[in-house]
């Protein structure tokens, strides 16, 4: 392989970092203090600066709807304390703050407070993956609870029709900001799973200052996510918001329209999906008949099925000639074996005593026992004669 196939491209690598910063829980949330260098009020409301302290520096950036809630004029050489997310600015390949607060001594006890409580449910595992509900596939009834004069809602509606135009948006009005906001959350919770009101819950609002957002980081509010019965999408703020419940609830989208197009599929791309596999099912079914024609084919054509019978013909000539050569064997070890058996008879015959008597020879017995020698005879003795032809007694004058 060529070191130029290995390479990758700039884009890839700043989009590589990018993801693996955001990827980074302690990031998404931090405060960071310093002092202003390099400020720019850009004509669209953005600003535009840099921390630093003693030693470094790095970059921020605070969008329009965070700097209109300032309470100060920022600039050059003031020490502020900066509340927000660090991410990558893929196009320079540079992390900067992403600034959701800031204030001239800091964001004091309030972040102080987000902190606390965070480290309070993490310790207790209301963060784990393992308590968390998957979402339903084809949720019929979708749950809302945020502001009823919101853009949330719209974005939730206009999304979630576009998506699947038989769903139905469910909404139960509560107070996003200010006192008495969390309680009203938590009790919508609590009702919209009492009365099964919904297969999925969103529940979210705009972005905003720590402050808009702080109902969402209430225990109340976390605690009945946590009980929640019904799986719960949180939307709170833009993206780079992030607050308690987006810890405890089951899924996170960065935005309200983000949560629509999270709980809500979009059918007509399942339709699409549906149509694909059908049509792949269809080729599949035509290819594998085609393939069990031409077996079919081939199974016919082949000899067995034109002339069944040849197959056994052809066996019983193989029998037959098995047979035949079964018999030549047996004849020629027949033939073999009487040629031994001539051949033993004809030695046989040759040492037979029988053979020599013909020619004269008697056997001479006394008690049973052969006589050799003329020496064991006396006069008296009474021996068997035997001849070729039979036996004869005689006695010894």
């Amino acid at each position: 392989m060529k070191y130029a196939d290995m390479a990758i491209t700039v884009t890839q690598l700043n989009s590589y970092i990018k993801n693996k910063i955001n990827q980074d829980e302690y990031l998404k949330n931090i405060l960071v203090k310093g002092e202003i260098s390099n400020f720019k009020n850009h004509y669209t409301g953005h600003l535009y600066f840099t921390l630093k302290d003693e030693n470094c520096l790095v970059k921020c950036v605070m969008f329009k709807s965070y700097a209109q809630k300032l309470n100060f004029a920022p600039k050059d050489g003031a020490k502020v304390m900066v509340f927000g997310a660090i991410s990558v600015f893929e196009r320079d390949g540079v992390y900067q703050i992403y600034v959701n607060a800031m204030e001239e001594d800091g964001l004091g006890d309030l972040y102080t407070k987000y902190q606390e409580l965070k480290s309070k449910l993490e310790e207790k595992g209301m963060f784990d993956e393992e308590h968390k509900m998957k979402i339903p596939l084809m949720p019929k009834v979708i749950g809302v609870l945020t502001s009823q004069t919101g853009s949330v809602i719209k974005d939730i509606i206009n999304v979630s029709t576009r998506r699947n135009p038989n769903v139905y948006i469910r909404l139960l009005p509560v107070p996003v900001q200010g006192e008495g906001a969390a309680q009203k959350i938590a009790e919508g919770i609590y009702f919209m799973n009492k009365n099964k009101l919904a297969d999925v819950l969103i529940i979210g609002r705009g972005g905003g200052s720590l402050e808009d957002l702080w109902p969402f980081n209430e225990e109340i509010v976390a605690n009945a996510i946590y009980n929640s019965e019904i799986p719960i999408v949180s939307a709170v703020g833009h993206e780079t918001d992030f607050t308690i419940a987006d810890f405890v609830a089951d899924l996170r989208a960065p935005t309200p329209s983000a949560a629509a197009e999270l709980a809500v599929p979009d059918i007509f791309e399942l339709k699409e999906k549906i149509h694909t596999y059908q049509k792949r099912l269809r080729i599949s079914l035509l290819k594998k008949v085609e393939i069990m024609k031409m077996r079919y084919q081939k199974c016919m054509a082949s000899s067995i099925f034109k002339e069944p019978k040849r197959n056994i013909e052809e066996q019983y000539i193989k029998i037959d000639m098995y047979i035949k050569s079964m018999i030549n064997e047996i004849q020629k070890k027949i033939k073999q074996e009487r040629s031994n058996y001539t051949e033993l008879i004809a030695k046989l015959d040759t040492l037979s005593p029988l053979k020599t008597m013909s020619r004269g020879y008697i056997i001479a017995q006394k008690d049973g026992n052969i006589i050799k020698s003329a020496k064991k005879l006396k006069s008296g003795d009474i021996l068997n004669l035997k001849f070729f032809d039979g036996d004869k007694e005689a006695e010894i004058k």
